[in-house]
């Protein structure tokens, strides 16, 4: 490969780690963040299979998952439904069960164990 595509690569796979990171509230998908980065969602595939320990999608659910665990732990007067809509999605349940694959618990139980551990 040559260095200008190594480059070049590279800095699209961080630009669009960017993006997610400011926007994962909104509804991302792979041809979004690559059409706002002036690039194809082929070449954002390979700059995250290249460069990325995850793929996009990955990316965007662990970044989500990681905003959604702070807020459930943090700002207990804040209903799980309003988390999952804060956090990018449109329904509790698709949240909740996201959550669940990822953290092993649900949102609530989560929240449960975490204020236990605080007291």
């Amino acid at each position: 490969m040559r260095s200008a595509t190594f480059s070049t690569r590279r800095r699209l796979y961080l630009l669009a780690r960017v993006v997610v990171a400011r926007h994962y509230r909104r509804p991302l998908t792979l041809a979004i963040v690559a059409g706002a980065l002036s690039s194809s969602p082929r070449q954002l595939q390979r700059a995250y299979a290249q460069f990325g320990e995850a793929s996009f999608q990955e990316d965007l659910l662990a970044r989500r998952m990681a905003a959604a665990a702070e807020l459930l732990i943090e700002q207990r007067a804040i209903p799980i439904r309003d988390v999952a809509r804060l956090v990018g999605y449109r329904q509790a349940p698709h949240f909740a069960q996201a959550f669940r694959r990822h953290y092993g618990l649900s949102p609530a139980r989560f929240r449960e164990q975490a204020l236990r551990r605080v007291l």
